[in-house]
């Protein structure tokens, strides 16, 4: 009997999890992507000796990585070396002061301890309350669909449902526990790039907390990309076939069905089912007739969208001593920053950023003595103005900011050099609004109010990634690519046997 063919568009983490999944259920898959890499915004990028993880850099949650590979027989250190980061990161606050973020409960109540009395015995209560919330979600919640109420409605589920805090805010959340201001910043900081301001972000999320302290802060050997190339072999020993440099201009419909893909160019590939993995409100407003779409450009108009980014990619010919891994430079007022993203959307007048060095872990990234530096400034989606006067302006911004922090020369240094911003999220990932991470996690957004899996017009196409469900980041993509490949399967053969 010959096999079903599904086509997947887009080969970022949601695709290579969905292809692979679906391949290991016997379907013949092949994934088209527009680039001549795959990773999607986790591509990499080689600059006059230095190497850059494009987009990507935080290693959270290595049990969703973990779960992936043992479903393929396999293990993450089959493909590359994990590092735990100790410390964590590094938090630079507006007094001019800094924390290291030691890896572990424990020493990080240590550090709170010298600030606020009684901390750590608070970090603890407030570390269980996050561990119930990150169990409950995992065990519960977020490897469903999000098609019914009807997934959620079960005595177990809303039991642990209760203890999620739905619906009431992060920002109170935290300040139950603590009151020491550096505290909050730091606690409150994981949820910054889900959408939506601390006190509009639900509590559940605090669960990001246990992912940051207890789980920890990784670094695959070589770079995010390593995980990219690790889910690529696998996805290829299930017999996954790969076209890159395709550019899909249309989901072909045939009788109310998808019945394949029309690449720029014209050339038609045909399939029993097609899976889009790349961007939701891309794939419905310009490769489906208006007829076949879930959704208008009002329902997307409304949406609230987690941040876009601007991008720094800059080598130095020299290293800079007294710098972390990962750096948070939360040394300019953090509520001016998060209202010129979610309130009044702005380029930001004084911005918050991160800054990640992997060569101050990974020596293979730059030239021997080099440092291999990558900023980002969380910017609200779709602003005008992205231009190169503006891109130089928030450069030399970062750069006088952390050449005062650490007393080093850094403009004479650069040899390596790259921006990237919201013109080029929309060109390269055909990024709603340019947004770098997705659809934002506020309450109104979350599992059965994500936009649907399944198209409603053809039962056949189905959608998955960071603008559906479960949500924004690395590991729900991971998840979403599984579900989807889930459903995919229980919908083809009950189509199969309807046809009987």
């Amino acid at each position: 009997m010959e096999r079903k063919k599904i086509i997947v568009i887009g080969a970022g983490f949601s695709g290579l999890s969905a292809a692979s999944f679906l391949a290991k259920a016997g379907y013949d898959v092949e994934v088209y992507e527009k680039h001549a890499q795959l990773g999607g915004r986790a591509r990499k990028m080689q600059l006059n000796g230095f190497t850059f993880d494009m987009g990507p850099s935080w290693y959270w949650m290595p049990d969703v990585f973990e779960h992936f590979f043992r479903a393929f027989g396999k293990t993450p250190a089959d493909f590359y070396n994990l590092i735990r980061l100790d410390p964590s990161y590094r938090v630079y606050f507006e007094d001019q002061s800094f924390w290291d973020i030691p890896a572990g409960a424990e020493k990080l109540g240590n550090l709170l301890d010298q600030y606020e009395k009684g901390a750590s015995k608070q970090l603890k209560h407030f570390l269980e309350d996050a561990q119930k919330k990150y169990q409950i979600g995992m065990s519960d919640m977020v490897y469903k669909p999000g098609l019914s109420v009807m997934e959620f409605i079960s005595w177990e589920v809303v039991k642990n449902g209760l203890k999620m805090d739905l619906f009431s805010s992060f920002s109170k959340l935290v300040r139950k526990y603590f009151s020491h201001p550096k505290i909050i910043e730091l606690l409150e900081f994981p949820v910054l790039f889900l959408g939506a301001k601390p006190e509009n972000t639900p509590a559940l999320y605090s669960l990001m907390n246990y992912a940051d302290i207890a789980l920890g802060t990784w670094y695959p050997e070589g770079g995010m990309h390593k995980i990219v190339e690790a889910m690529v072999s696998v996805a290829e020993s299930q017999g996954v076939k790969f076209i890159t440099g395709a550019n899909v201009k249309e989901i072909v419909v045939e009788e109310n069905r998808a019945v394949g893909i029309a690449l720029e160019g014209g050339l038609v590939h045909k399939a029993d089912a097609v899976v889009a993995a790349a961007d939701y409100h891309h794939v419905e407003q310009n490769l489906l007739q208006p007829k076949f779409r879930n959704y208008n450009q009002e329902y997307w108009e409304s949406r609230t969208m987690a941040p876009s980014s601007l991008l720094f990619y800059v080598g130095l010919d020299r290293e800079i001593p007294d710098l972390q891994h990962h750096n948070l430079f939360f040394d300019a007022p953090f509520n001016q920053h998060a209202k010129e993203i979610y309130d009044n959307p702005a380029w930001p007048e004084n911005p918050l950023f991160y800054l990640s060095a992997t060569s101050k872990t990974d020596k293979a990234v730059a030239p021997e003595g080099g440092e291999n530096l990558f900023f980002l400034i969380p910017l609200a989606p779709g602003l005008q103005g992205d231009d190169e006067t503006m891109r130089e302006a928030y450069f030399n911004i970062l750069v006088n900011r952390l050449e005062a922090h650490t007393g080093i020369n850094i403009k004479d240094h650069v040899t390596a050099f790259k921006s990237y911003a919201v013109k080029d999220f929309k060109e390269d990932y055909n990024a709603f609004k340019g947004n770098a991470y997705g659809l934002a996690n506020t309450l109104k957004q979350t599992a059965i109010l994500k936009p649907k899996m399944i198209n409603k017009k053809l039962d056949n196409l189905f959608y998955c990634g960071q603008l559906s469900v479960p949500g924004p980041g690395v590991p729900p993509s991971l998840i979403s690519g599984e579900i989807i490949a889930g459903i995919v399967n229980e919908k083809l053969n009950e189509y199969e046997t309807a046809l009987r």
